[in-house]
């Protein structure tokens, strides 16, 4: 199962492969920027869940990129470097890093600092998740009862429907495979047909049609799978 989306923004292609084999090998998804200005523009089009920048890079260097990105996300930053000055270290968190790691380091490091950030942030979270409603047109979704309304209606869906929908509500314009989505919600063990994926996202449309929202949010990208767009998430 899918652990999260992670940018790594770095100039040398050996340093990132040997992030993207780490990485990847913890079960996460991996994403590959060779300098700042590729990283703010896949920021633009990419929610993820973490980003791991390094400082020295031509052109836009990964402080300019840490500002940038603060100015607007709130996704944790761990900042790489070669230099061990303590003062970098403190101008990194005064701009908004949320850890920082020296080179050289051990992957296994690494590792632990991805899975303490993405902890802090999942723990931030779901002490909030019980208070948040997601909404769409004149749809609303309330995860801590798990229903969903449509014009002062709740909308009868099963619980693997439920559970594709909020997946996709929560994380919108992001585009995820018929693959992805079955890992993510029936699980790595599970051996159906992909096409399951499909006969939910058909059912799910054509409950929230008929109780009558105009437009389903739900989009097929053809020949890979699903996204959904438009959403506002107020909480």
């Amino acid at each position: 199962m899918i652990q999260g989306h992670i940018l790594i923004v770095d100039d040398e292609t050996n340093m990132r492969n040997l992030l993207r084999l780490c990485l990847t090998q913890e079960g996460y998804e991996v994403t590959e920027a060779k300098d700042g200005f590729e990283a703010l523009d896949l920021l633009k089009k990419i929610p993820f869940d973490l980003i791991i920048l390094d400082i020295v890079m031509p052109d836009l260097d990964g402080w300019e990129v840490c500002r940038n990105i603060r100015d607007t996300k709130k996704i944790p930053i761990l900042m790489l470097t070669a230099r061990s000055d303590t003062k970098d270290k403190v101008q990194g968190l005064k701009m908004g890093a949320d850890d920082y790691l020296v080179k050289p380091f051990e992957m296994d490091e690494l590792a632990a600092r991805v899975v303490a950030l993405l902890r802090r942030v999942n723990l931030f979270n779901h002490s909030n998740e019980r208070s948040a409603i997601h909404s769409y047109q004149n749809m609303s979704i309330h995860h801590d009862s798990r229903e969903v309304w449509v014009c002062h209606e709740m909308v009868e869906l099963t619980p693997k429907e439920y559970d594709l929908l909020y997946f996709l509500i929560t994380r919108p314009r992001r585009v995820f495979s018929r693959e992805t989505l079955l890992d993510q919600i029936w699980g790595s063990d599970y051996f159906g047909d992909i096409r399951t994926v499909d006969t939910h996202v058909k059912n799910i449309r054509d409950k929230l049609r008929k109780a009558g929202l105009a437009h389903i949010p739900i989009q097929t990208v053809w020949g890979i799978g699903y996204k959904l767009e438009g959403i506002d998430e107020r909480q």
